[in-house]
């Protein structure tokens, strides 16, 4: 009967050990993430609160990189009601991103008027990807590999992902569009 009584003792603090962990391994908060803007700035996504915001991974030689001008248009059309864009190049994807940072930031804001915050590349594929892009891909619902450049997630002013569109979803997409609205 001892014997039981220490293996019914160990399988709890096992499993209390075990749910212990995972809970503070999903606990990270989108508020907890900063990174380095293409000027070199550290920025603390805690300045983002109560703003409603898009993270998309951009590229510079896409198929879809004219939708960074729908982008800074969608950008215009709300940033009045605290919704911000932020754009992450990735060379992920058959390296369509190869140009340094500072080059990236001058084809966005040079050739498509991209006004809103870009920010260092990043690795948002495979094993490599950044915390920021773990979190966005393993959120319930919406979890999965980033599939190509463009895609799109969409985060209330708690925080909270709330939708993820694919690359083929254009900004000016009426459903993209109604999602913004809801969440303003």
């Amino acid at each position: 009967m001892k014997f039981f009584t220490q293996l019914l003792l160990l399988t709890t603090v096992l499993i209390s050990t075990s749910l212990f962990a995972s809970s503070n391994a999903t606990s990270e908060s989108f508020y907890d993430f900063k990174f380095v803007d293409t000027n070199k700035k550290e920025i603390k996504f805690n300045e983002f609160k109560g703003k409603t915001i898009m993270i998309v991974n951009i590229a510079t030689r896409c198929g879809y990189t004219g939708q960074l001008d729908d982008l800074e248009k969608l950008y215009q059309t709300y940033k009045a009601k605290d919704f911000i864009i932020i754009g992450f190049p990735s060379n992920d994807f058959n390296e369509q991103a190869p140009e340094s940072n500072k080059e990236i930031t001058d084809i966005c804001r040079l050739k498509y008027g991209v006004t809103f915050p870009i920010f260092e590349k990043q690795v948002v594929l495979g094993d490599k990807k950044k915390p920021l892009f773990k979190w966005l891909t393993s959120q319930k619902g919406l979890e999965g590999e980033i599939a190509w450049n463009f895609t799109k997630f969409l985060i209330n002013k708690e925080g909270k992902i709330v939708n993820r569109f694919q690359s083929n979803v254009e900004p000016m997409d009426k459903s993209l569009m109604s999602t913004i609205e809801k969440n303003l």
